[in-house]
């Protein structure tokens, strides 16, 4: 299985130490558009094989999409990064324009390949890769869905001071910091709801602290975090790469599911070797349904900024 990670910054490369690390791969691109700097990544990441133990190939390349050509899975990374204060969606004028001309040269090199977006505001730039390339909608993923569930299950299992293999949760909606809908009735800690341990106010503050949760990390940071989104993104391609049939939340275009047409937006996703291989609807209590469709409505606001 052969990957490229465009964008060498920090969620760039910590994308490509998970993959290697996990080992399933055998061959990562790094590639940026500085002068140098994915090859010092990929050097960087090699000299760690042998204390880490795996034998995934890791090379770097200074913006030459031919050393990507027959990519099975690209993650688009590339972009500015949160500052203290912004909003993933005030990315959206510089970071359009660097995704439309990223997608278009990985399609161009690598025609069957599967794109993974992390790029923000996500949601809308995976929705501009699925009007820029023209693959199907199975083969366009935007990563922010499973990031968030990490995120919301840290805070569930904080909650009950538990270890997080113990809960189980899903964040579907937007990656936004409002359009977010962590399903905080149907977590549960070893099949038990956890409204059996927390009460409605602690449950409520888990949402919360969940919508926030990227927000946190940039006034912490002082820049978007990069380990959390790295192992997430790690995930879904070893759920492609082993055609596993995971499924993860996933930002997906929708033709009709959850009642929403033409949008890209986090739901249920089957995940195996033809990308998305079944959108999952589940039941949503009203309220859930309520904030789903007003977590879209600020999504399609977002789309209507871009120039297509």
């Amino acid at each position: 299985m052969k990957l490229t990670v465009v964008g060498a910054g920090a969620v760039g490369a910590s994308c490509a130490e998970y993959i290697a690390i996990k080992d399933f791969a055998a061959e990562v691109v790094i590639l940026d558009i500085k002068e140098g700097f994915a090859e010092g990544k990929a050097m960087d990441l090699m000299q760690t094989a042998s204390l880490n133990g795996f034998d995934t190939k890791i090379v770097g390349s200074t913006n030459d999409y031919s050393k990507t050509a027959g990519s099975d899975v690209a993650i688009i990374t590339s972009g500015i990064p949160r500052k203290p204060g912004m909003t993933r969606e005030e990315l959206i004028g510089i970071n359009a324009g660097i995704v439309k001309s990223v997608t278009e040269n990985l399609v161009k090199h690598s025609p069957d390949v599967i794109i993974i977006v992390v790029s923000n505001p996500m949601d809308t730039m995976t929705y501009l890769a699925h009007k820029t390339s023209g693959l199907p909608k199975n083969r366009i993923i935007g990563m922010g869905g499973a990031l968030d569930s990490a995120r919301f299950k840290y805070r569930i299992a904080e909650a009950l001071d538990c270890p997080s293999s113990d809960v189980d949760g899903m964040v579907i909606g937007g990656h936004s910091d409002v359009g977010m809908v962590p399903l905080i009735d149907k977590a549960v800690r070893n099949s038990v709801a956890v409204s059996e341990f927390l009460s409605e106010d602690r449950m409520k503050q888990i949402v919360e602290d969940t919508k926030v949760g990227g927000a946190t990390l940039t006034g912490l940071l002082g820049t978007s975090a990069w380990y959390a989104p790295g192992a997430a993104v790690s995930e879904l391609v070893k759920a492609i790469g082993l055609d596993s049939k995971k499924m993860f939340p996933c930002s997906a275009m929708l033709d009709g599911e959850y009642g929403l047409n033409d949008i890209c937006i986090g739901v249920p996703c089957v995940l195996g070797a033809n990308g998305i291989e079944k959108i999952v609807e589940i039941d949503l209590s009203d309220a859930e349904k309520a904030k789903m469709i007003e977590s879209a409505a600020g999504v399609s606001k977002t789309n209507g900024l871009l120039h297509l």
